[in-house]
């Protein structure tokens, strides 16, 4: 669906006054300075289950990681699975709303695995299909005017997935089984919340009713996968940011320059609500399987754009599946292809990035941004994030040279920012600095 995303994007960039957003309401009061971390549960370890997961809880924790997301955890569809009959088939094939897929464990595993993730800290939310379902879901015998036909009568299956068909939303009925499943998650499983899969697909009607509807019973947490501003108006706390993403592989591969990189930032920010929440990656399930991973699409930026996407203005990241293990292989989607944990070479790397954004409330995501000038800002990208006197700068070298530069900003002078990450030269304002190709400097000030 990236590319759709994408699409999406440049079209509403294209329509879009430069106002501002609406301002939205109602953010979870813990979320501003929290994390989110993607399990994919079938490559997770060799058993692929809830109770070997858990095993993993206590260490995430250690890393400071927040709300867990786990890809759909329902039973898998299986008639018309798009790869052999012994393969597993798609999370996001739906064939019951209101169980667990048996590959994963009982529903019984799953609601212990969210109490023990409660008692640790975490919050949980799962995977929500809710634009298609599997081809032999019940609802499909029982409940034919829940999915969308053609002229010939005939079910549609959305794009080119074969093994789904695509829900009808002019049915009162659907949605009201669909708003009672994701309740029904809510009280019999306690979650936090749902990532909402192919989010722009589902009319905004639908998303605003429901979330309205689910909030009587949680005050839950909600992500959609979608670049449209407006899903924030329909109550979703956080959209992806898929435009971004392709922009840091696009500076990365030379094909736009840092000043056009920071201008594509520019208009995201202005098509946005000013207190949205973004989710940034550098990668996901999508991106892995699909694309490549971080590795193959970052070369030697990976880690620099990491930083950025750790601290940017709006942002509450996310960290995917393997990715504090440097996972450089492209996981399959249909089949068993365990994650590799042998080391964790970038445990230490994430978990200092994750503390830090909850020890300072200057890399919330409702702090302030102001992009500091340098005197090479062909290379370094700098920003100052800042809240109730609380301060973050960040120096990224996003060129694949050495560089020597300068800040000349106001915004730094005066005390140095005198607790540091990721160096030990301390920067005071015009002190001359050299940073490594595609390094990365940040520092606390407290």
């Amino acid at each position: 669906m990236k590319k759709i995303f994408l699409l999406s994007f440049v079209w509403m960039i294209c329509c879009q006054t430069m106002a501002q957003s609406p301002k939205i309401t109602g953010h979870r009061s813990w979320s501003a300075q929290s994390n989110i971390y993607e399990v994919n549960l079938r490559q997770y370890t060799a058993a692929g289950t809830f109770n070997a997961f858990s095993k993993e809880l206590p260490r995430l924790k250690k890393m400071g990681v927040e709300i867990l997301w786990f890809m759909p955890i329902t039973p898998i569809g299986i008639e018309g699975r798009k790869m052999s009959a012994a393969d597993l088939g798609s999370y996001y094939s739906v064939r019951d709303y209101k169980n667990t897929n048996p590959e994963f464990g009982t529903l019984k595993d799953f609601t212990a695995l969210v109490q023990k993730a409660h008692q640790l800290g975490f919050k949980v939310i799962t995977d929500w299909v809710a634009n298609h379902s599997a081809i032999d879901n019940g609802w499909v015998s029982t409940h034919p005017n829940f999915y969308t036909k053609g002229s010939d009568g005939k079910f549609i299956s959305p794009f080119d997935w074969t093994d789904v068909y695509k829900l009808n939303y002019a049915d009162r009925e659907l949605r009201d089984s669909m708003m009672d499943a994701m309740k029904f998650w809510l009280t019999k499983t306690k979650i936090d919340g749902f990532r909402c899969d192919v989010a722009e697909e589902v009319p905004e009607d639908f998303w605003k009713e429901c979330i309205e509807s689910l909030r009587k019973i949680k005050d839950v947490f909600m992500l959609a996968e979608g670049n449209k501003p407006s899903l924030h108006q329909a109550g979703f706390d956080i959209t992806y940011t898929w435009n971004t993403m392709s922009s840091m592989a696009d500076l990365y591969a030379k094909k736009i320059s840092l000043r056009q990189f920071d201008s594509s930032l520019n208009v995201s920010m202005k098509a946005y609500p000013s207190n949205a929440y973004r989710m940034y990656f550098t990668t996901n399930h999508d991106e892995n399987s699909w694309a490549g991973t971080e590795f193959e699409k970052y070369g030697k930026a990976s880690k620099a754009l990491s930083v950025f996407t750790m601290t940017y203005y709006q942002s509450v990241p996310l960290i995917y599946s393997g990715q504090e293990a440097s996972n450089k292989k492209r996981l399959k989607f249909f089949v068993k292809d365990p994650i590799q944990w042998e080391k964790y070479e970038l445990a230490d790397f994430y978990g200092r990035l994750l503390h830090l954004r909850r020890a300072n409330p200057a890399l919330a995501a409702d702090a302030s941004y102001q992009k500091l000038t340098t005197t090479n800002d062909d290379a370094i990208f700098s920003y100052l994030r800042e809240k109730n006197g609380h301060k973050v700068l960040v120096i990224l070298n996003l060129s694949d040279q050495p560089q020597t530069f300068q800040i000349k900003d106001k915004s730094i002078k005066g005390n140095p920012y005198n607790v540091f990450l990721f160096t030990k030269e301390l920067v005071r304002p015009n002190t001359t600095m050299n940073i490594e190709p595609w390094g990365f400097i940040v520092y606390d000030y407290k």
